[in-house]
């Protein structure tokens, strides 16, 4: 039998705070074609000549608000997780980070000293999208082309909707939304509204037609605003939040161009002139805390909220290691290795 194995994979993170390690994060970030999706020459101009000379130091200065004793909360969580799911499992878990380290080579590499022919790939995106969950399975499948041709490998779907990603989403929120809230906000990753489009292989459906997102359509496989809006419908259907409870919205854009709407800032600078006082935030394009958690919500976030007049605010902490979402992943992974 060919041995197996598991590759966990997230965005991941710089290495340190320092400027230095910052910048490089960044530059491997933001040179990805995924993710500034423009010609070469124009996103070389734009990383190198307009964001790498000044945006380090902002980056870096808002991750050493984050940063812990042990490091990046967004790899020491991760290595938590896979410790943890490791100690449920027989098959070994490797994990990689899309950009910095852990890398996907080395990742790769530590799986070829294990002779493992028959890998399971387990992206920490609950969403498609071609900046997250599209790049890192195009750059695993680029390394094992070079390092292990002949290993065969299982990707885990997008997950948006699975019944065992809700229910894990709503244990470990359940506690956050108490009776005196009044109004839990979902707060997605942004991307540019041109990726939806891009994304649509029939070039017909996202964005062109009405109400596109409840039209059923086969783009929907790959639509990153419908899936997230699906995502909201089975938890909100299972928690018990009415209409009127809840809204959507987008966080951390990047370019001036459009991204999608409407933007998480203004939400929490509105919400309180609409007689919203008492907010609870989620996001759950995000399985594990991070940069855009902590310090764009949870910190930031929550001065606009109280300085535009609100009175309380809470956000509800990602999936991280819950116990519910560690069982998702043990049985996800136990599901793959018997079949």
């Amino acid at each position: 039998m060919a041995q197996k194995a598991v590759l966990i994979l997230n965005l991941g993170s710089p290495d340190s705070t320092e400027v230095y390690d910052v910048r490089r994060y960044l530059k491997e970030f933001l040179l990805d074609e995924r993710v500034i999706d423009s010609s070469p020459l124009a996103r070389n101009l734009l990383v190198r000549g307009i964001i790498l000379p000044t945006r380090p130091q902002k980056t870096a200065a808002a991750y050493r608000k984050v940063w812990t004793d042990d490091g990046s909360p967004l790899i020491v969580t991760s290595k938590t997780v896979q410790q943890k799911v490791q100690e449920k499992v027989d098959v070994p878990i490797e994990l990689a980070m899309r950009y910095g380290s852990p890398t996907i080579p080395e990742a790769i590499y530590r799986l070829n000293e294990q002779d493992v022919q028959d890998l399971f790939i387990m992206p920490m995106y609950p969403h498609y999208a071609m900046s997250s969950y599209e790049t890192v399975l195009v750059r695993v499948h680029e390394e094992i082309k070079e390092q292990s041709p002949t290993m065969t490998w299982t990707v885990m779907q997008p997950f948006y909707k699975d019944d065992d990603y809700i229910h894990a989403m709503v244990e470990n929120a359940r506690p956050h939304i108490t009776d005196d809230l009044e109004k839990v906000l979902f707060s997605f990753h942004g991307i540019p509204e041109r990726h939806l489009r891009k994304a649509d292989s029939s070039h017909a459906h996202c964005m062109s037609v009405p109400d596109c997102c409840n039209v059923s359509h086969p783009a929907q496989s790959t639509c990153y605003r419908h899936q997230c809006f699906e995502t909201v419908r089975a938890f909100t259907k299972k928690i018990g939040l009415e209409m009127g409870q809840y809204s959507i919205s987008f966080q951390s854009r990047l370019t001036r161009e459009p991204w999608l709407r409407p933007y998480t800032d203004h939400v929490l600078e509105a919400l309180p002139k609409q007689g919203v006082k008492r907010l609870a935030v989620i996001c759950p394009a995000f399985v594990t805390d991070c940069l855009e958690t902590l310090e764009e919500i949870e910190m930031e976030g929550r001065k606009e909220f109280l300085a535009a007049g609100g009175e309380y605010f809470t956000m509800i902490p990602c999936l991280n290691d819950h116990p519910a979402w560690i069982s998702t992943l043990v049985n996800r992974i136990r599901d793959w290795a018997e079949n």
